[in-house]
Parts: C-alpha cells; sequence; structure tokens
C-alpha cells in the first residue's frame, strides 16, 4: 500500500533524516521503524477489549510487554503485596 503524507514539518523530517544515516536505511524504510515503535509504543499503554483486537495484535501487545516489568521485590513479596490490597468480593480457592 502506498500513502503519501503532507505537510510534515521540516524539524520533523530532519530527524528522520538524521536517523535513516544513523541507522543506514531509506528514509522510507526509517519512517516504516518510526511509526511502529510508536505504534507499539502507544498500544502498550492502551487497554483493549478482546472483541476488537486481533489475535495477532494481541500476541504483539504481550511481547512488546514480556520481561519489561521492572522491581527491586522479590516474587514472594509482590504476590504478598497483591493479596493484600486485594478487594473483597468473591471467594476464590487457589
Amino acid at each position: 500500500m502506498n500513502l503519501t503524507i503532507r505537510n510534515i514539518p521540516e524539524e520533523v523530517i530532519n530527524k528522520i533524516r538524521t536517523l535513516s544515516k544513523v541507522e543506514r536505511r531509506s528514509l522510507n524504510s526509517e519512517i516504516l521503524v518510526v511509526l511502529e515503535h510508536g505504534l507499539n509504543e502507544k498500544l502498550g499503554h492502551m487497554v483493549y477489549s478482546r472483541s476488537n483486537m486481533t489475535k495477532e495484535l494481541q500476541v504483539n501487545i504481550w511481547r512488546g510487554l514480556a520481561s519489561k516489568w521492572e522491581d527491586d521485590r522479590s516474587a514472594d513479596e509482590i504476590i504478598k503485596d497483591i493479596y493484600n490490597r486485594r478487594t473483597m468480593g468473591r471467594d476464590v480457592e487457589l
């Protein structure tokens, strides 16, 4: 698919040109990379229901989130914290 984008600010196109030179990519390839990274970042912060997402999108979002959690606490401390912050609801056996 071809797409024409008009009125790109000179400052933006200069940044993309610089990135394309540094990364040794064509301007077109660099624009695609920047778009993809931006979309992944944006989608990572949005909440979607399963009904409006494709399986491929769900997998890509999970892959983007994988190994991103950073915490100085141990797994046991994290689990304990989760249990302590739960609100009363239905009974669940684990």
